[in-house]
């Protein structure tokens, strides 16, 4: 029997009411998420790519309840969280955390590193004064920094430093589940692998299970157990990562691979550049909504929707929302 996974999303939405006139009215819908599903295993991370704008953001804080979702069902460890009230939530917060984008904006500067960690463990009423001191302490000494700098200011470190204060006060819960939201873009890269591999390092200490969110598709790969390729406010592709990169089949994800810088300079790869600009998420285009930059575009893709359909194994599915293949047997259309 296959074991559930720690956290299932489906058909989850997000619309952002667009208001209008000298009444401010309601005259549109953004659309920014719009009908995702995706599951993530204990233990594993699920990586989430796509071009700036594509939605992944508010996905990853409409999974957390952070935006509340318009449509769709949000289930961790069995328990369908966008069902629950207010209360009943600040429990389950607990068991699902978040690190900012950036370390910069995400830490109070009126707080020291000892306030800003020990918040959780307040709110939550874990543990006495000593308890609570002792384990923010601990934390640091997790994501490796000293137990000197507790009482300094956000400022005084570098990026680095911050983001890693941002991880030990995402792990002050002990969640099961972390949203990492392109948690290494605005750091130097040698300062991004040293992160990553904390975060794989934690990952493997605690069974955690991640999205991490990104539009570094060297970064997904490296981390990323399935990545799952974002446009347009939809996932595209979701396939293991050794599929993904191996193997992309949706013409969005062969775009963004061919991408990829070659770290050999007598290997050239073949770029495929897409024409135009992404459509706007308040009048997305009708059918498939690539289908004004796709190479490969069909009539039947300007009026309606593909399906969704598993161009792999019923152990190891590939899914790719594109009408180049067939639904019934998961070849391409073309080749039929």
């Amino acid at each position: 029997m296959t074991e559930r996974p720690l956290l299932e999303v489906r058909d989850l939405s997000k619309y952002f009411p667009v208001r209008g006139g000298m009444l401010r009215r309601v005259v549109a819908q953004l659309k920014a998420v719009d009908g995702v599903s995706f599951d993530v295993p204990a233990g594993k991370t699920f990586g989430l790519v796509g071009e700036s704008g594509c939605g992944k953001s508010t996905l990853g804080r409409a999974v957390l309840r952070l935006h509340e979702p318009t449509a769709g069902q949000v289930r961790l460890a069995g328990t369908d969280i966008t069902a629950l009230g207010r209360q009943e939530l600040v429990a389950w917060r607990r068991r699902m955390q978040i690190i900012f984008q950036d370390p910069y904006a995400s830490l109070s500067p009126r707080r020291t590193v000892r306030q800003t960690i020990r918040e959780a463990l307040d709110t939550h009423a874990i543990g006495d004064n000593d308890g609570r001191n002792a384990e923010v302490q601990r934390l640091l000494e997790v994501v490796g920094l000293r137990r000197q700098v507790l009482d300094r200011y956000p400022h005084e470190f570098s990026g680095g430093q911050r983001q890693r204060v941002g991880i030990a006060r995402a792990l002050a819960l002990k969640p099961d589940f972390i949203v990492a939201d392109e948690p290494v873009s605005a750091l130097d890269v040698s300062v991004q692998s040293q992160v990553l591999n904390l975060l794989a390092e934690l990952q493997r200490d605690h069974g955690i299970a991640f999205l991490f969110i990104s539009h570094d598709l060297a970064v997904v790969q490296h981390i990323s157990d399935h990545v799952g390729v974002m446009y347009l406010g939809r996932i595209v592709e979701t396939a293991t990562a050794g599929d993904i990169y191996g193997e992309p089949r949706h013409p969005y994800t062969q775009a963004l691979m061919s991408a990829i810088p070659v770290p050999d300079p007598k290997t050239r790869r073949e770029r495929i550049v897409l024409p135009g600009d992404v459509p706007s998420p308040i009048a997305p285009p009708p059918g498939c909504p690539f289908h004004p930059r796709c190479p490969q575009a069909m009539d039947i893709c300007r009026v309606q929707l593909p399906p969704t359909v598993n161009v792999g194994t019923a152990d190891s599915p590939h899914e790719v929302t594109c009408h180049l293949y067939d639904e019934a047997d998961g070849v391409r259309a073309d080749d039929s």
